[in-house]
Parts: C-alpha cells; sequence; structure tokens
C-alpha cells in the first residue's frame, strides 16, 4: 500500500458569497483572527504527514501563491523588530512541505477540478481538502484521523457529519452499512437532494482520501447536478465496488464557506486563543 504524501486544495472557485470582498481577494485568503482558511487547511495535512500540497487555482489567485512563499521585502523591513515573530507560523509551513499549482480554467465542479489536479498528483493516493471547511480537533485532526483509517482499509474515504434534514440539499448525503459507530461502507451516495429524497442525514464534508483510480472514473463521469462534474458520482462508482467508507471524524467542523460559519469559526478561535 502507497504512503499517502500529497494533499490536493481545490481552490478555483470565485466565493461569490462573500462579494464584494472575494472581487480581489481569494475566497481561500480570507483570514480567520490573522491566519487566512488554506493556511489552517494546509497545516491540518502538515499534521497528518502530507509532504506536498497540490493547488488548484484559477484567474485572480496569484495572492494564494504569494502568501506561501518568501516575502523578501517585508522581512527585511521587519528583521530584528518585536514583528519579526508574527512570520514564525507561516515560515514553518513554508519551510516543512513543497507547493505546486496548476490551474482550472473553467469551473465545471469539484470532480472537474479534483481531475485537473492529476497533474500535480500522479498515480498515487491522496487527500483532498476544502478550505472553506475549517476543521479543529483539541487531539489528532480530521485529515490525521482519516489517514490511519487508510492504512487500515486502503480504500477511499470521506468525512462526513450529521445534518439537519432540511440542509440536505447543501451537500452530498450517503447512506450505507454502519460497520462501527463512527465508520460506514457506502452502498449509495447523492448529491444535493431534496430533504425527502435524503437516504440519510450524513452529510460529506470537505476531507477525501481519495485512490488513483478516481482519475480514471472522473474521465468518464458525465455532468450531474447543475451540469458539473460531480465527485460524489464518481465516488459512488468505487462504492458500487465496496470501496468507499464514511467517516463520522472526531472535532468541530465550521462552514466558512457562509458568514455565519465564518462568523461562527472567529469566534470559536478568538475564544480559543483566550484561554
Amino acid at each position: 500500500m502507497q504512503k499517502i504524501k500529497k494533499c490536493l486544495f481545490p481552490a478555483a472557485g470565485y466565493g461569490t458569497r462573500f462579494l464584494p470582498a472575494t472581487k480581489a481577494i481569494p475566497k481561500e485568503m480570507l483570514p480567520v483572527l490573522t491566519k487566512p482558511l488554506l493556511q489552517y487547511g494546509v497545516e491540518e495535512a502538515i499534521e497528518a504527514g502530507l509532504e506536498t500540497m497540490a493547488i488548484v487555482t484559477g484567474r485572480g489567485k496569484r495572492a494564494i501563491e504569494d502568501h506561501f512563499d518568501v516575502s523578501y521585502e517585508l522581512e527585511h523591513q521587519i528583521k530584528d523588530t518585536s514583528k519579526e515573530s508574527y512570520l514564525t507560523e507561516i515560515r514553518k509551513v513554508i519551510n516543512r512541505c513543497t507547493f505546486s499549482y496548476t490551474r482550472q480554467i473553467e469551473m465545471k465542479g469539484l470532480g472537474h477540478a479534483i481531475l485537473t489536479g492529476e497533474t500535480l498528483i500522479g498515480n498515487e493516493p491522496f487527500a483532498v481538502v476544502l478550505a472553506d471547511d475549517l476543521c479543529d480537533n483539541s487531539d489528532d485532526g480530521v485529515l490525521s484521523q482519516m489517514v490511519k483509517l487508510y492504512e487500515e482499509h486502503g480504500c477511499s474515504i470521506v468525512a462526513v457529519e450529521e445534518i439537519n434534514l432540511e440542509d440536505t440539499r447543501k451537500y452530498g448525503v450517503i447512506d450505507g452499512d454502519f460497520l462501527s459507530e463512527n465508520l460506514v461502507k457506502i452502498t449509495n451516495m447523492v448529491e444535493k437532494p431534496e430533504p425527502k429524497d435524503a437516504p440519510s442525514n450524513l452529510a460529506i464534508i470537505g476531507r477525501y482520501i481519495l485512490t488513483p483510480d478516481i482519475f480514471d472514473i472522473l474521465r468518464k463521469t458525465k455532468p450531474g447536478k447543475g451540469g458539473e462534474i460531480q465527485i460524489t458520482d464518481a465516488l459512488l462508482t468505487q462504492a458500487k465496488e465496496g470501496k468507499v467508507l464514511a467517516y463520522k471524524f472526531q472535532g468541530k467542523r465550521f462552514d466558512c464557506g457562509s458568514v455565519d460559519g465564518f462568523v461562527k469559526a472567529t469566534n470559536y478561535f478568538y475564544k480559543k486563543g483566550k484561554r
């Protein structure tokens, strides 16, 4: 079994729910306190032992590359001052992993974004983190928990959490057989179903472990809901062969793709930092 070394970050979306703030600033660079969303995701991947961060960007996303790079002018200006310590965290991130980038030319859904990242991933298993979903846990991070599960089961894994039924139209929703309290062998997946059509209240959130055959499946996957190539449809193909698990992770998750979730995350991390 190949060890997971790479984490893919789809980061080409427009972030329309945060306009006008995201007109010139990538939504992934919106800060929760003093750190952008994407950096939280990268740090979670590093904690899980991943070494290469593969980022799928788009037009107007240069700030992402600049953030994960050395700023000689800024560092020169604050060198040997009290402000120098503010860059300690990001320096550690830059020094501990490698960043690679490719562009998604057209926005055709999450499945298409992941397929676009194939050139950065190659023929090996990998993790996917959606920076919109900001997760926190006092012990192992969500991705660390999932990597351990992959090492045990060797198949694709999606993180899920229980949601209110009225919210199913916002998520991919799974059905399956419980192998344990927190682990489900998936038998069905539906992208953004109406509450009456939802197979359960277990929704997929932005953490995945994917096996490399997902790329060939995505190439053959026809556009689904909204005319987009859905990762849910591709995963369902794997699930029909018994190759996808859903994991009810330990920890908190904030939907920072919404203003309400973003504010909740900010308040949570502010209070956490004050303890």
